[in-house]
């Protein structure tokens, strides 16, 4: 089976570190664990390589920098010309990641007969509607209309984009539509023991607002002080941060940009894990699926998340860890607190942490999204 991976998007570098980046990869490598050969086809490559991944070829059509319709048209164009490349390239099936005003899977399973599967990871006519600007929304729409009429399966990261799938999808619409959370690799990822001395608690992630880094100082200059705080990652707030640090008067080790394949040996040693993500004031907002959360428990590491959106479904309470309240530093604090200073309860939520996760692969994810399919 020769299989077209397609992401269009040009804020996804395929070999990039963002957590889109990590999804693309795991994919991949699943397609090829499955025995598949597999083409990446995408608008922005990036540099970061998995050593596993060099071997895989890649056809990318870059995307230049700016915004505006231009851009927009840039997308479609890059769609196209991936499409054909495909399919004179011959291959057998398509799994694109959803990208707005792409309609390659469309093209491709037309012109070849044959079977595609469309990932919807975001609402993103929305995002992009709210949050950036959308210039030819009737397009977009059109777009995205035509690959949910030619996927001949609809994996969509939450139940919340399932919805917002069905609600653009044709009346009697036949194709199937299925929830498929994130996974995780739990061969990359593992277990450690504890670092001696002081709990550490680790965060991972993009420094954006809506990670709600800001609230986990926060909640660091609240406690007892009895455990370390790592963040790893940087991002548009990290300058910020490092000055709430310093004003609050709180030691905070920031490690910086990492790559994926650096992130299992950051959270070695580490005691508690942290995903302080900030209330929205729209609830529809929290349609993601948290990936930092299931590396999280694959590291075999209790987590203290944020009682928001997918969290809850993931995260068992007193039992693969905490879940607190949404942009309340003290509640927080109080969380780490109380895991900090017990353990015995550490090491229970550490072995069911682990144990979830080993049931969350990246390999039964895409198993999950072939079922019933004819791939």
């Amino acid at each position: 089976m020769h299989v077209a991976y397609i992401c269009i998007d040009p804020g996804i570098p395929v070999f990039g570190s963002k957590g889109a980046s990590v999804h693309v990869q795991e994919i991949v490598r699943s397609w090829l664990a499955r025995g598949a050969d597999v083409t990446i086809y995408c608008t922005r490559t990036g540099d970061a390589v998995p050593a596993d991944l060099r071997g895989v070829r890649v056809v990318s059509h870059p995307i230049a920098r700016g915004s505006g319709p231009d851009r927009e048209r840039s997308q479609r164009e890059a769609a196209a010309t991936l499409a054909a490349q495909a399919v004179q390239d011959g291959v057998t099936a398509v799994y694109e990641r959803y990208s707005l005003f792409s309609d390659a899977l469309t093209r491709i399973t037309s012109a070849s007969s044959v079977p595609g599967i469309l990932e919807v990871n975001a609402p993103l006519i929305d995002e992009q509607r709210t949050h950036r600007t959308l210039h030819d929304e009737a397009a977009a729409l059109g777009a995205l209309k035509n690959q949910l009429s030619a996927a001949a399966v609809i994996a969509c990261v939450s139940d919340p984009v399932a919805a917002w799938i069905a609600g653009h999808a044709a009346p009697n619409f036949p194709t199937k539509i299925i929830t498929a959370p994130n996974g995780v690799n739990v061969n990359r990822i593992g277990p450690s023991p504890e670092d001696n001395g002081a709990p550490t608690v680790v965060f991972v992630g993009t420094l954006k607002p809506w990670h709600g880094v800001r609230d986990l100082i926060e909640a660091k200059a609240l406690s007892d002080g009895s455990w370390n705080l790592r963040i790893v990652g940087d991002g548009p707030e990290g300058a910020g941060l490092r000055e709430l640090a310093a004003v609050k008067g709180v030691d905070v080790e920031f490690t910086g940009a990492s790559t994926p394949a650096e992130v299992p040996a950051l959270l070695v040693g580490c005691a508690i894990a942290v995903a302080p993500y900030p209330r929205t004031e729209r609830e529809e907002e929290q349609y993601f699926s948290p990936l930092k959360i299931y590396e999280y428990c694959a590291a075999g590491l209790p987590v203290v998340a944020s009682e928001v959106g997918q969290v809850p479904a993931i995260i068992d309470h007193q039992v693969t860890g905490l879940l607190v309240e949404p942009s309340n530093p003290a509640a927080l604090a109080a969380a780490l607190d109380e895991l900090a200073g017990t353990p015995l309860a550490r090491r229970t939520m550490s072995v069911a942490a682990r144990r979830f996760a080993e049931n969350h692969s990246w390999d039964a994810v895409l198993d999950a999204i072939l079922e019933g399919s004819d791939l």
